[in-house]
């Protein structure tokens, strides 16, 4: 695939497809480097750490009681930096973003445990993960806009999909390095080993800012600015202007969101304490699939651009509520083999189809005008909802069957059906520009 080294965009020759592309890759890349490097030291260090006054099992649980406020800060962050790429431009919130999300990691690198400092070891530990929950809260939806709005005519979908190959990425990463620094005696693991990865982000930071003082603003917002088209209070017009689109992208992001993390989550749980089995069968799976997904994103992105976006949204999720029962039943059968093949069909094809579609349909539902903050808020307000208590659902409803996963299977059709309704009553936007002058409203009609 060309992406254009040394073509112009839109009259800045300054600005190439390659580094839009580069930008938006690392960003997601950095805060989902982060997202899974935290979830796995949330499970083995931050607990004897940093609360280290409570017993083991209390101990993870604060621990991931701090991983919780993240979510919670995500949709303020979409909020307030959603208005302010609304009214200030994409480019420079990209780089706020970039830079409360990676020095947040960095920083957590450098914090001494409660033994050195008491009770601020853990308050410093949550401080830090709500900035970086505030800043993740607009830096995917960001990456998307600034590669939707430079991408060439017909290739929308392929680029503002582009940017989830990210978080494949920093699921690799993230997971090869702690597995690497694991490898030291335990004792130089909790003193500093573990702090390495987390140091290391700023490596990932610094490649993120280059590239994104790199960019100029882009094309869309230049014209919007220009025109006079910015609005003072986005989130006021967003609600009068696309209040319908934004239900119907919360219900699509709603199942969407829980789906996944009941297929890369929940099914740890569930075939490491369910089935007895080890948990490095389901990790390998899930790194694999991730793999994967640096191929089936681009492909499914690109597919969009020429059938639809929610002819795939909708496949995807009605394969994936017509794969809940056999996911399950393979999961069952102990077979190494078919738990790979479960995990990397539903994580790797199905939930995939739905997230490679996304991108370019959140990005064309709003205006022009309103367009970071819908997309911000489309994305984070349902994620604590939907995918923030998915697992813990999904562990009730299993308990509640007697360790029967039928309820579970249940409520992922359940999840599935408000998917498919809400894209059916939603528009289809693939053929819309995402300039300004069709920026009218939610009448704005495709051309």
């Amino acid at each position: 695939m060309n992406l254009g080294n040394s073509n112009a965009i839109a009259g800045k020759p300054h600005t190439s497809l390659r580094t839009v592309l580069a930008s938006s890759i690392v960003g997601t890349a950095l805060e989902w480097y982060d997202f899974f490097l935290y979830t796995t030291a949330a499970a083995t260090v931050f607990g004897p750490l940093f609360f280290s006054r409570l017993d083991g099992l209390h101990a993870t649980i604060a621990a991931f009681a701090t991983f919780a406020a993240g979510f919670i800060a995500r949709p303020l962050g979409g909020v307030l930096f959603g208005m302010l790429g609304d009214r200030l431009g994409r480019k420079r919130v990209l780089i706020i973003t970039l830079l409360l999300v990676g020095i947040s990691t960095t920083l957590i690198g450098l914090l001494p445990p409660y033994a050195s400092i008491g009770y601020a070891a853990p308050l410093l530990l949550l401080l830090l993960r709500i900035v970086q929950g505030l800043g993740a809260g607009a830096e995917y939806g960001g990456a998307v806009l600034i590669a939707a709005e430079f991408a060439p005519a017909g290739k929308r979908g392929l680029y503002a999909g582009l940017p989830y190959i990210g978080v494949a990425i920093g699921l690799l990463l993230s997971t090869g390095m702690f597995w690497l620094v694991s490898q030291l005696p335990e004792a130089d693991f909790l003193s500093w080993g573990w702090r390495i990865p987390f140091l290391l982000s700023v490596l990932i930071v610094v490649l993120g800012i280059f590239l994104r003082f790199r960019l100029s603003e882009t094309p869309v917002f230049e014209e919007l600015a220009e025109t006079g088209g910015t609005v003072r209070l986005p989130l006021r017009e967003l609600l009068r202007t696309n209040r319908r689109e934004l239900f119907c992208a919360w219900g699509a992001r709603l199942g969407e969101s829980a789906a996944n993390y009941i297929f890369e989550a929940f099914v740890i749980v569930y075939v490491t304490t369910q089935l007895g089995m080890e948990k490095s069968i389901v990790l390998s799976a899930l790194l694999a699939a991730a793999a994967l997904q640096i191929v089936t994103v681009p492909f499914f992105a690109s597919l969009t651009d020429k059938v639809g976006r929610k002819p795939v949204y909708m496949a995807g999720a009605l394969l994936t509520g017509l794969f809940a029962y056999p996911f399950f039943w393979l999961l069952d059968s102990k077979s190494s083999s078919l738990i790979w093949f479960a995990v990397i069909f539903a994580s790797a094809v199905t939930k995939t189809m739905m997230v490679a579609a996304q991108p370019a349909w959140l990005a064309e539902l709003f205006d022009a005008r309103v367009r970071f903050t819908g997309f911000a808020l489309a994305r984070e307000v349902p994620t604590p909802i939907g995918g923030g208590i998915a697992p813990l659902a999904a562990t009730v409803l299993l308990s509640m069957a007697g360790g029967s996963p039928v309820y579970v299977i249940w409520y992922v059709i359940g999840l599935m059906a408000i998917v498919f309704v809400s894209l059916m009553l939603a528009p289809e936007t693939y053929r819309r520009s995402l300039g300004p002058s069709d920026g009218a409203g939610p009448a704005a009609q495709s051309r």
